[in-house]
């Protein structure tokens, strides 16, 4: 694994998992209330402390963004990216299923792409001697076709 470079082969797929609506209207209302916390104190502070905390949430937000692509020669996971010849399967799982794999079926050695706005993951088996990790677990809102991009039969 190493940071994540654009490759100049074709993208096969792409995503960005980026928080869902209910995430940003709980967000913004925990924004909101702290204009609460500042109203005893002064209330031009009730109208700014949110203002500013809710600019903090939005960017701490959207940085938390994952970008996913695969290309014809490489898959990349958020700042992570390896080379296609060295994933050997890709398995989508439905959100039931993703649970248990980001639970009690998670290997510790596993490298981890995971956000909790979206339930549905896929695990790539990796197959390379110098890399300790036997796959990463990425989460997608498209799991069929992440899965599909990666086929090692489609290289």
């Amino acid at each position: 694994m190493s940071p994540a470079s654009p490759t100049s082969s074709a993208v096969v797929f792409r995503e960005r998992v980026t928080p869902s609506a209910g995430w940003w209207i709980i967000a913004l209302f925990l924004s909101a209330m702290t204009s609460l916390l500042a109203l005893p104190i002064t209330p031009v502070g009730a109208v700014i402390t949110p203002l500013v905390v809710g600019a903090a949430v939005v960017l701490w937000m959207v940085s938390l963004s994952t970008r996913i692509i695969v290309t014809d020669s490489s898959f990349v996971a958020g700042r992570a990216h390896i080379d296609r010849t060295h994933i050997t399967a890709a398995t989508a799982y439905d959100e039931e299923e993703s649970f248990a794999q980001r639970g009690r079926l998670l290997d510790a050695r596993a490298f981890l792409v995971l956000r909790p706005w979206a339930k549905t993951v896929v695990r790539v088996e990796i197959a390379d001697p110098a890399d300790p990790t036997p796959y990463w677990l990425v989460t997608t809102r498209r799991p069929a076709q992440l899965a599909a991009a990666l086929d090692p039969a489609r290289t």
